[in-house]
């Protein structure tokens, strides 16, 4: 289907995306993924772990039993829906799992590590088998004894795409402290490149056109260059008592520039009302 063929009202995906953060040594970190540039979706650009929440997010009659800090009913309230809400950290945590290689989840009282060449081995494999369908994360917990400890992720943020793009999705951001004993990686396919930057460094580099993101990329990082530790991210994080939805608006100017308006941006209500069609998103 070319964009053209694409209509205004594309359906929108759930989605959940991870922001890994550590304490380095100049101060707070995070971990982002440079998407293949052969992607029909973001091609080139710097972004962080997710994707869409699959039917198994959401379905599979074993989640439940290997979930631990939430349950489906609190993960509902927390992101204000009736029912479903535990689909998107699991989704966070699958994705998290197949696209960086981490995995937030505990072998009884310990989160996983995979510092033991024998256990990266293992693990590396688990990651193919999950990530190819051959294996679901429940199954795998069952398999190795884990429980996914979803209370390590922080709820942020919620963004919705504006109409325009031929893909949407209604993605929630959560915060996670990577695991002691993992490091992060991309895995070669989706994703070609990887990085722990500080987000400073993020900002002045796309600045110069060496590190491109996205919109919905930057307007999340923002709130991390205020913070100097994990601890006080996840402080800040911990105080959030009301996440809106934000949705932004496309406004295409006659020149073919493309602009991006937020809700108290000038102009905002207008594009809002008066969506440009896909194909003039080339």
């Amino acid at each position: 289907m070319s964009d053209a063929d694409v209509p205004a009202d594309v359906p929108m995906r759930q989605a959940a995306t991870v922001m890994l953060v550590r304490d380095g040594s100049n101060g707070l970190e995070v971990f982002m993924l440079r998407r293949n540039p052969r992607s029909e979706f973001v091609p080139g650009q710097f972004v962080f772990p997710g994707g869409a929440v699959d039917a198994e997010d959401r379905e599979d009659p074993g989640l439940e039993s290997v979930c631990v800090g939430l349950d489906d009913a609190t993960a509902s309230e927390r992101i204000g829906v009736d029912h479903g809400g535990l689909a998107y950290w699991v989704a966070a945590v699958r994705e998290c799992f197949e696209e960086a290689g981490v995995l937030l989840a505990r072998d009884g009282d310990e989160h996983v590590s995979f510092d033991e060449p024998a256990a990266a081995a293992r693990y590396s494999g688990l990651r193919r088998r999950v990530h190819s369908g051959e294996l679901r994360l429940a199954q795998m917990c069952l398999d190795e004894g884990l429980s996914l400890e979803l209370d390590d992720l922080r709820y942020v943020s919620h963004w919705i795409t504006p109409v325009g793009p031929t893909r949407r999705f209604d993605t929630r951001f959560f915060i996670a402290h990577v695991p002691e004993g993992q490091e992060p990686l991309h895995d070669g396919s989706e994703t070609v490149e990887s990085t722990w930057i500080r987000p400073a460094d993020a900002f002045a580099q796309h600045a110069e056109g060496r590190f491109m993101m996205i919109f919905p990329t930057l307007k999340n990082l923002e709130p991390l260059l205020e913070a100097g530790t994990v601890a006080e991210l996840m402080a800040w994080a911990d105080g959030l008592e009301d996440v809106p939805a934000i949705l932004p608006a496309i406004a295409v100017r006659p020149d073919g520039e493309v602009l991006t308006l937020l809700p108290e941006d000038e102009g905002y209500a207008e594009a809002l009302a008066n969506p440009p069609p896909p194909n003039s998103m080339r």
